[in-house]
């Protein structure tokens, strides 16, 4: 009998961080085994010692890739030749190195068709550089390596708490440059379409926050708001997409206006960020939305600070596990729909009173 279980593809991330001891806790729940087949990307050998340091019941199969893996384990591919020396809390340019070899190793299998979906653990930005890895972050490699070209956009998320940004890992001191009309027009016809294709929003609902204090105070605190936010805005809603802004975004969380949208699209990376992790933190999610690939990861870092204690929460790369494979059936489901969309033909015959009711079905076409 054919196993139709998605195929999780997980890169093992810094291993003197926690990025195995909140997988192997994850996988050590034989639920999880039933929802996907998991193939960690990493090394079977330091697997083991996290497993052993860390006292944590979970079993796993050693295969030479994600071809091999069988249902109802938790499989691990060797992506390093050389040893790979554990050290707790410690940022290590071996450890670099690995984490890099094992991102590699899963961009390659993913692009031969053997997963569906990659989880990736924390790395430590500044030990993975290398000369194939000259990005900020997982974000930008991915995007570069398994986009065909499209654009990326951030999404942290927690349930129906979705928070987007238009700029990402870049310096402060360029945020006001590199933000033009077109980049947020772009950014949120992104969003638009992730919450449609991957979340199955009908209509979305989309607020956009302001890059000054006060929105810019009708110009006394800055022009961007007047001069290239608010007009980016009445363009997309010209265009048909739903969003509102900008809203000042001090204020912004604490009145729990997020509440009544979709997505909140943050200017940068902080300002979107910090209050998302004050709020949600220990079951955010980090979502690559726009891409061919389904890429999400545990809100956290490396959180050298509590590596090898045992004390680090799993929640956050479970609910990653959990979007994975939620986006994954999505996108099945809108593939689907497209392909026969025996439901649109069907409202066109009917009169144009009906076919307003139903612009929320027409949406989803």
């Amino acid at each position: 009998m054919e196993d139709n279980r998605i195929r999780v593809g997980i890169t093992q991330g810094d291993v003197n961080g926690v990025g195995y001891e909140v997988i192997l806790k994850t996988f050590s729940e034989p639920l999880m085994l039933e929802l996907c087949t998991p193939i960690i990307y990493g090394s079977p050998k330091v697997a083991a010692y996290h497993r052993k340091s860390l006292d944590i019941n979970a079993s796993f199969s050693i295969v030479n890739s994600a071809s091999e893996a069988a249902p109802n384990k938790l499989s691990v591919v060797n992506c390093s030749d050389d040893e790979v020396k554990v050290e707790f809390s410690k940022a290590d340019p071996e450890a670099g190195k690995a984490a890099l070899d094992a991102l590699e190793r899963a961009t390659e299998e993913y692009k031969q068709g053997l997963i569906d979906v990659i989880v990736t653990a924390p790395i430590n930005k500044h030990t993975i550089q290398s000369e194939t890895f000259d990005f900020p972050g997982h974000t930008e490699y991915i995007e570069r390596k398994l986009g065909n070209g499209a654009k990326s956009l951030m999404i942290l998320m927690k349930d129906d708490f979705r928070v987007a940004l238009v700029t990402g890992h870049i310096p402060v001191s360029q945020i006001a440059s590199t933000i033009t009309k077109d980049l947020i027009k772009e950014k949120i016809a992104i969003f638009n379409k992730s919450l449609k294709q991957d979340f199955g929003i009908g209509r979305p609902r989309i607020a956009v926050l302001s890059l000054n204090p006060h929105a810019g105070d009708d110009g006394l605190l800055g022009k961007e708001e007047q001069e290239i936010i608010s007009p980016a805005l009445q363009e997309m809603n010209d265009e048909g997409v739903i969003c509102y802004g900008p809203y000042a975004a001090d204020g912004f969380m604490g009145s729990e206006n997020y509440m009544r949208f979709d997505g909140i699209l943050a200017m940068y990376h902080d300002q979107g960020l910090a209050p998302f992790k004050a709020l949600a933190m220990d079951e955010g999610v980090n979502y690559t939305a726009g891409l061919p690939v389904i890429r999400t990861s545990p809100a956290h870092g490396t959180a050298y600070d509590i590596a090898g204690q045992g004390i680090a929460s799993e929640d956050s790369f479970r609910k990653a596990v959990y979007v994975a494979l939620d986006i994954f059936r999505n996108r099945c489901r809108d593939k689907e729909a497209r392909v026969n969309p025996l439901r649109k033909q069907y409202y066109e015959k009917r009169d144009d009173s009906d076919k307003l009711k139903l612009d929320s079905i027409d949406d989803d076409m």
